[in-house]
């Protein structure tokens, strides 16, 4: 049985400045992936603007940061655009996360990425997760592969998730009663009240718990 949407009541949270990472893990250019990840960024834009907040918008193609990933897989340090990306990552008020699937399950790329974040610094972030595919029939990806993989990081994700095959394009995006365009209003809606009312204190401090040097000495 289909659970007849409601809408949910106005954003709360003090207004103010919001900023919402955008991961795309397209491996083409232009890639569907990224233009869901597009789609949904306005959709959760348009949301915290008609509350009040003003929204910045950082987006990160993967694509551009294969080599850098790998590299720090084995390195286990990671540098220049790769480090700048996961310190805007773990900085925002809101992610937004999409990945193309094959063979059932999100790229490799995508799940790479996330192996280098520190699985301490998405904690309580509210993610939103969008995934492409050929066929409706790889959308379970996103409820057994994608959402334990955040739900293991502590992550806040939003009930709403999207998924977006080939013939789902077909649709126009200024039908609000089409399948694509209302699921992807209502995951920014999902995705605005949790970024609205979230106090966010930035990325994780590694170096937080690490003893001063009095503190060493026992206070002497």
């Amino acid at each position: 049985m289909t659970t007849p949407f409601v809408p949910a009541g106005p954003l709360s949270g003090a207004a103010g400045e919001r900023t919402l990472a955008v991961v795309s893990a397209g491996l083409s250019q232009p890639s569907s992936t990224r233009l869901l990840a597009d789609r949904l960024a306005d959709a959760t834009v348009r949301e915290l603007e008609d509350a009040g907040h003003t929204v910045r918008v950082e987006t990160i193609e993967l694509r551009d940061l294969a080599h850098a990933v790998v590299d720090a897989m084995l390195t286990r340090f990671p540098t220049g655009d790769l480090a700048r990306a996961l310190e805007t990552v773990t900085g925002a008020d809101g992610l937004i996360a999409v990945s193309p699937v094959f063979t059932t399950s999100y790229s490799g790329l995508f799940k790479s990425f996330w192996d280098v974040v520190d699985p301490d610094s998405l904690t309580g972030m509210p993610v939103l997760l969008g995934a492409t595919g050929g066929t409706a029939r790889h959308s379970l990806a996103l409820e057994y592969t994608m959402r334990p993989l955040f739900t293991y990081l502590r992550a806040d994700v939003v009930p709403t998730s999207v998924f977006a095959a080939t013939d789902d394009w077909a649709a126009s995006a200024d039908d609000p009663g089409a399948g694509l365009p209302k699921r992807i209003s209502r995951a920014g809606r999902d995705l605005a009240q949790r970024v609205a009312r979230r106090e966010n204190d930035g990325p994780v401090d590694p170096f937080a718990a690490t003893p001063s040097f009095t503190e060493l000495l026992g206070g002497s």
